[in-house]
């Protein structure tokens, strides 16, 4: 018979509204250090910091302190030395000890110039003092690939040109990425974000005083990058055919680890990856990329043998765009669920759009 201690779990104080939550006390206890290495964290994370709507009007989640971290590992900081914003990863190394290698050696001096590498660049990783399990990933600060969204047939395509081109790269070194999904591809937002946006609540600007304010792709190109390499794996191409026991990543839908845990070849798992954002995220969401659903249905079919490889897919996809006229490309890309009164405008925009980029001269296909 277990006693009361053994059969209740222990009690999680409460928090209060506003207050930090359990992953947001370890950044505040770290503030100090991390400044001394030259990041400046929020308001919110310093030792002396006084919640500002203690002393205003409203609610809490209407000031720019009372933002908690969406991911609690994860933390924007100001560098010091050129007032940069950056992100700082907290990376544990029982939970994924290839993480801080394979992510360093795809980023490394070496490779890191290849036009085709769209790995997360690496500013540095910092070594928790107290803590040997414990490190910090230093990456630029990046946006979710699909917001805002996709205006022309275009965007859409140079997305998935640069997305098809990094994961040849990735393929190329031989290291499988293994968790490729929505959540794992980002894009640079400066281009389209002059003025940035605040971490927690990216519709808004740093300081939450109004919208963040943003271009166009087609005016100004964006640059693609997979990220969280946790799961990924290095393999020796002289050690035969690779083979790793599935691990679930972000997309649980792949349908050989529905059949089998045991080891199988992980790169032809990629390609289903990838070829599932395509498929979900635009061809799902968007009208006007249909020239895509071949290509597509093939990298996601049932049986992995009868994928293509990543090289087959970049010189598929290579052909597909020199079918496409100038004028294809800089078509509307209209999301499927929208009603007349948003087509109408949207219409219209994307006219005004199209004449004022073909006058300055602004390509198709948006390459940075």
């Amino acid at each position: 018979m277990s006693t009361p201690s053994e059969s209740t779990p222990p009690e999680i104080p409460s928090i209060k509204p506003g207050e930090l939550d359990q992953d947001e006390v370890w950044w505040r206890d770290h503030q100090v250090w991390l400044q001394e290495r030259g990041y400046l964290l929020r308001p919110r994370y310093r030792p002396d910091w006084v919640p500002s709507w203690l002393a205003g009007k409203g609610k809490y989640y209407d000031y720019e302190d009372g933002q908690r971290l969406p991911h609690g590992q994860l933390i924007d900081a100001m560098r010091v030395a050129d007032g940069a914003t950056v992100v700082l990863k907290q990376v544990l190394r029982t939970e994924h000890p290839y993480e801080v290698a394979i992510t360093g050696f795809l980023t490394s001096e070496s490779l890191k110039s290849n036009p085709k590498n769209h790995c997360v660049p690496i500013h540095e990783v910092l070594q928790v003092p107290e803590d040997g399990n414990i490190q910090i990933l230093v990456m630029p600060l990046l946006r979710k690939f699909y917001d805002p969204r996709f205006l022309t047939v275009g965007e859409a395509v140079e997305f998935c040109r640069q997305a098809f081109e990094g994961l040849q790269f990735i393929h190329e070194h031989h290291v499988a990425h293994r968790d490729i999904s929505d959540l794992n591809i980002m894009m640079d937002p400066r281009p389209l974000f002059p003025q940035l946006f605040h971490f927690a609540r990216p519709s808004e600007t740093q300081d939450m005083r109004g919208t963040a304010r943003y271009y166009t792709r087609t005016r100004y190109p964006v640059k693609y990058y997979f990220i969280d390499f946790g799961l990924s794996r290095k393999f020796d191409p002289a050690a035969g055919p690779p083979r790793s026991r599935p691990i679930w990543g972000g997309d649980r839908s792949v349908p050989e680890f529905h059949r089998s845990l045991g080891p199988c070849d992980p790169f032809p798992t990629d390609i289903y990856y990838i070829g599932n954002v395509v498929r979900t995220v635009l061809l799902q969401e968007y009208r006007g990329l249909d020239f895509m659903q071949p290509l597509v249905d093939e990298m996601v079919q049932t049986e992995p043998g009868k994928r293509p490889t990543i090289q087959e897919v970049v010189s598929r996809f290579e052909l597909l765009m020199g079918s496409l006229s100038t004028w294809r490309l800089r078509s509307r890309l209209a999301t499927r669920n929208e009603n007349w009164l948003i087509r109408s405008i949207r219409v219209i925009a994307h006219a005004f759009r199209t004449i004022f980029y073909v006058l300055i001269f602004r390509p198709a296909l948006p390459k940075p």
